[in-house]
């Protein structure tokens, strides 16, 4: 998992989350915000904490903004600044834009403007895009609690061919795989003598220290 840049602009709950946990999984994050104490608060949780209006063009030029890999952009009720804050992201050549939409409508406005993916929260949580963005061979996450979460993921390529015996998941990753969803068919309820094949979707739980540190160390073809 290579490292990334990301800026991340409006830090409500889900830009909050977003940007915290980016920053947990070992990527630099610059988060932006006009309020002053929100920032304060989010400075020990990311890589820089700048209080700022985003749709200063100037002022993100000044930041070197254009030399980030991705931007979030989860402003809040002011559809207007996440439209503006869109375009200038696009106008100075970010790779990635990914916005928060408030409505449909609003969403497709974003789109149209150059929005790379537009996320309604009531249909996604910040800590699910954050995983999303970073990690290709996940390919959904469930937060159960604040320490707790399932993930579904591609069979790394180092466990093909091995059984759950040869695995031992629970012991080697402090994690448990509570199912194994093969091409036409899912299996509950896993036996230690079950082979792992190469296209398998494994759905894994775990506690997010034991998850990240998996995340961190899976490949995939």
């Amino acid at each position: 998992m290579s490292n990334k840049q990301y800026v991340v602009i409006g830090l409500g709950r889900f830009g909050t989350s977003v940007a915290k946990t980016l920053y947990g999984m070992g990527h630099d994050v610059l988060a932006i915000d006009m309020n002053e104490d929100v920032v304060q608060e989010i400075s020990d949780d990311v890589t820089h904490a700048i209080q700022m209006d985003a749709t200063d063009e100037h002022a993100l030029r000044t930041l070197g903004v254009r030399n980030f890999d991705v931007a979030v952009i989860t402003i809040g009720s002011n559809i207007q600044a996440s439209v503006m804050v869109t375009l200038l992201m696009k106008e100075l050549g970010i790779k990635y834009i990914i916005a928060k939409g408030q409505s449909e409508l609003h969403a497709k406005v974003l789109y149209k403007i150059g929005a790379d993916r537009v996320v309604l929260p009531e249909k996604d949580m910040g800590m699910r895009v954050a995983h999303n963005l970073v990690s290709s061979n996940i390919l959904d996450y469930i937060e159960l609690s604040p320490d707790y979460s399932i993930i579904e993921v591609k069979c790394p390529k180092q466990w093909a061919g091995k059984t759950l015996s040869d695995l031992n998941v629970r012991a080697n990753h402090g994690i448990n795989i509570m199912a194994v969803r093969k091409k036409h068919e899912i299996n509950i309820s896993p036996m230690a003598e079950d082979i792992i094949d190469p296209t398998d979707i494994l759905i894994v739980i775990g506690a997010e220290d034991d998850l990240s540190r998996l995340e961190s160390t899976m490949s995939v073809d």
